[in-house]
């Protein structure tokens, strides 16, 4: 972990906005405010989109009623002049258009970098939340506890608040809780957080980053310049490492957290207890309580470590113990995650679609025993058979969908061959039914059937968020 006053040096850029030619690559959440922003400041802003559909041309054609060029069809090539490239934090960094662009020496920016270059000088610091797992529970977690000491604050970025609106808005902040996928990291050189953590890495978007070493490397940006404390997972060594490798500002601590006993600087859990032994007068003696578990709601171990992630950052912002827990005991976790549907015929349903990789399906099967799974999707390049080997012992019975689903049924012929499976290879819209009522036949009382895919839902369905109601209305139908 560096010390000192940070100096490494990132992409140079415009400040003032004024006559400079600026294109904006994609249309969507963030690319429309992006270019709407840019224009009200002066530039002359070019939007590229690779699609045309008409969605696109609608947004479009609010855009050129502002005086804002749309070029539709075409997000490869490089529109003459341009000084500076504001990107939707999805586009990946091998596309021709970027790789024009660094070979004319022109800076990218994704939203974030432009929320953070446009901050005011009396602007709200940034607690910032980023990992494989957890993000958007651990940021509206903080956020509760936040709001529970009185703090304004919100929950921000990749949750869908935009940081652009946050920053730009009328509403003034005491501090902003932002989340921050790994897709805008590395395209934000120059965020400095007042504190960060990296709750997890296990592989995920390799499609995108190329390998785990660079999908790590960005997960790492966020401790970059910290002022206060780089939070790290003392069960995941690779977040640790990332703090030892990051230039911070001088004082800065290294704070871990962990679902065993605390040392000192850490967080941890003793005898259901939430327990702080690092923002305490001499923590190598010392302990502060925060909250028991069974304020953490649900209290799966995973979402305890999120809970006290949340508590690390929250503490290293000065929020006092009594905060945590009244903002633990107010916190609701979205629709999605580990939740409870129905019971049928004394068996457990249980909806855990944002369980969208391997990590995240590990941490839901962790959480309940006996179990029929479904499972499967777009694997975006994952593999299985770490994640299969852990959880065999747990399995009942697999109920297989998805373009992907062969992946997952290799891995379990390897190390779970004794596991009954059943392969759903519709995907109409009936499918999820079929997999529920094949999930019942499988099922004993006592058992939880678990919707975790460990896979991406765009095959069959538009997100995760249809993915699990279509699992609750088919449980719905069955119980009916």
């Amino acid at each position: 972990m560096g010390s000192g006053q940070v100096t490494s040096s990132v992409p140079s850029g415009p400040s003032d906005f004024q006559g400079k030619h600026v294109t904006v690559a994609g249309l969507g959440v963030s690319g429309v405010p992006a270019a709407k922003v840019l224009h009200a400041r002066g530039a002359i802003v070019t939007v590229v989109n690779d699609g045309d559909d008409a969605r696109a041309r609608e947004q479009a054609a609010e855009l050129e009623a502002l005086g804002i060029t749309v070029r539709l069809g075409d997000g490869e090539t490089l529109p003459e002049g341009t000084e500076l490239i504001v990107t939707a934090p999805g586009w990946k960094p091998d596309k021709p258009l970027f790789i024009a662009a660094e070979k004319a020496g022109v800076p990218v920016w994704g939203d974030v970098e432009l929320a953070w270059r446009l901050r005011g000088p009396d602007a709200a610091p940034w607690l910032a939340v980023t990992g494989t797992n957890g993000k958007t529970t651990t940021v509206q977690m903080l956020a509760s506890i936040l709001k529970a000491a009185g703090l304004r604050t919100a929950a921000v970025g990749n949750i869908g608040v935009s940081l652009l609106d946050a920053v730009l808005g009328e509403q003034r902040y005491d501090v902003l809780a932002v989340e921050l996928s790994s897709y805008q990291l590395h395209w934000a050189p120059s965020l400095r957080a007042h504190s960060a953590v990296v709750l997890n890495l296990a592989p995920d978007h390799l499609d995108w980053h190329g390998s785990m070493e660079a999908y790590a490397r960005d997960k790492g940006r966020v401790y970059e310049g910290n002022k206060v404390a780089c939070v790290y997972n003392v069960a995941d060594k690779a977040t640790e490492d990332l703090v030892r490798e990051a230039d911070v500002e001088e004082g800065c601590r290294a704070v871990g957290f962990t679902l065993g006993t605390p040392g000192p600087s850490q967080l941890g859990v003793v005898d259901g207890i939430l327990v702080d032994r690092a923002f305490v007068e001499n923590r190598q003696k010392n302990a502060q309580e925060l909250a028991e578990v069974s304020d953490v709601n649900p209290p799966a171990p995973h979402n305890i470590a999120n809970a006290l992630a949340a508590a690390a950052l929250a503490r290293a912002f000065g929020v006092p113990a009594g905060a945590v827990r009244d903002g633990l005991r107010a916190f609701r976790p979205d629709a999605h995650r580990i939740a409870h549907v129905a019971d049928v015929d004394g068996v457990a349903y249980v909806d855990d679609s944002k369980a969208t990789n391997t990590h995240a399906a590990e941490a839901s099967l962790a959480s309940h025993e006996p179990i029929v799974w479904i499972a499967g999707g777009l694997a975006k390049g994952a593999t299985f058979d770490e994640l299969v080997a852990k959880s065999a012992k747990r399995l009942r019975g697999v109920v297989l969908i998805g373009a992907d689903r062969a992946l997952i049924r290799d891995a379990l012929a390897r190390h779970a061959p004794e596991v009954p499976v059943v392969d759903v290879d519709r995907t109409d819209t009936g499918a999820m039914l079929q997999a529920v009522t094949e999930a019942k036949r499988l099922a004993q009382p006592g058992d939880t059937v678990l919707l975790a895919p460990a896979c991406a839902s765009m095959d069959m369905f538009t997100n995760y968020n249809q993915r699990g109601d279509a699992f609750a209305a088919a449980v719905r139908e069955l119980g009916a």
